[in-house]
C-alpha cells in the first residue's frame, strides 16, 4: 500500500467541490476487474489524463456499506437473471467525507446507471418509516427488505482533465453477514462512469494495453455467493471461475 499511496500522491489533484460537474448520477458504467498487482503500472499510465479526488488531504478512501435484499434475495436473482429494470438498495458511508446515504440504484432497460439517494444520519440495521418510503416512492412499490451484508473497501476517484469522466478504483475489498465473512484483497475493481459510452476513455486505452479487459461485475452479486454459495448461480459461473483465477494467480 504505501508504494501505491506515493503513486496516487504524484497525480494532480481536485476537490469535492470541483466535483460537482461530474456528479454523473444518471450514466453508463464499465467495470475492469484485475490483479491488484497490476495497479502501479496503470496508474504511472493514468497520470497525464486524471485528477485524484482529494478530501482533508486523504487520497484513497474508506467506504462502508450495508446492503439490503429481499428474503428471497430478488435484488440478487434479478441481476442474475439479467432482468432489466434491476434495483439495489444500500447504505453507504463515505468515511473520508462523514456522509452517509441511503442508496437506490436502478439499472433500466437502456443500459443507464441511475442513483437516487437521501441523507441519513448513519447506516441503519432497520429502516425508519421515512426511509422505507422512500424506498416504495423511487421503486414504484412497497418493498419488503432487511439488511443482507457488509460491503466494504478503499476507493481512489480519479477525474478526467477534459472528458466528463469519472474512474473509481476499489481495493482492499471485504464483506460480511452475522455468519461468516470473506475478501477479495487480491483484486481491484475499476469502473468508468461516462454521461454516454465512449470508448476513446483514455483509462480504457490503456487497460486494454495492459490486457485488462471489460467485465459485468457486481460487488454485491459476488459477495452474495461467496457468503451464500447455495443460492442459484449457473449464469455467474464463467464470473466466479475469472475471479478465482485471479485470486490464485
Amino acid at each position: 500500500m504505501g508504494n501505491l499511496s506515493n503513486i496516487v500522491a504524484s497525480f494532480s489533484s481536485i476537490s469535492l467541490d470541483e466535483m460537482d460537474n461530474v456528479k454523473l448520477m444518471n450514466r453508463t458504467d464499465t467495470k475492469f476487474a484485475f490483479k491488484v498487482d497490476k495497479l502501479p503500472l496503470l496508474l504511472k499510465k493514468m497520470m497525464p489524463f486524471y485528477r485524484v479526488l482529494a478530501i482533508d488531504g486523504k487520497l484513497i478512501h474508506d467506504y462502508k456499506s450495508l446492503y439490503y435484499d429481499t428474503d428471497d434475495r430478488k435484488f440478487y436473482l434479478d441481476h442474475h437473471n439479467s432482468r432489466v429494470n434491476r434495483n439495489k438498495i444500500r447504505f453507504r458511508e463515505y468515511v473520508g467525507s462523514k456522509l452517509t446515504f441511503l442508496e437506490i440504484k436502478l439499472k433500466n432497460n437502456k443500459g443507464r446507471t441511475i442513483k437516487k439517494r437521501m441523507k441519513v444520519d448513519s447506516i441503519a440495521k432497520e429502516l425508519t418509516h421515512q426511509q422505507q418510503a422512500y424506498i416504495n416512492k423511487i421503486i414504484g412499490q412497497e418493498m419488503d427488505v432487511s439488511s443482507k451484508q457488509w460491503i466494504n473497501f478503499s476507493r481512489i476517484t480519479f477525474v478526467h482533465k477534459i472528458q466528463q469522466e469519472r474512474l473509481t478504483m476499489d481495493i482492499n475489498l471485504t464483506f460480511e453477514n452475522e455468519k461468516q465473512a470473506g475478501d477479495l484483497k487480491q483484486i481491484a475493481i475499476a469502473e468508468v462512469k461516462q454521461e454516454r459510452m465512449n470508448r476513446s476513455s483514455d483509462f480504457m486505452k490503456i487497460a486494454k494495453a495492459l490486457h485488462i479487459l471489460p467485465i459485468r461485475i457486481s460487488k454485491y452479486c459476488m459477495s452474495t455467493l461467496e457468503l451464500n454459495p447455495n443460492l442459484k448461480q449457473n449464469r455467474f459461473k464463467e464470473k466466479k471461475i475469472f475471479i478465482n483465477k485471479l485470486k490464485q494467480a
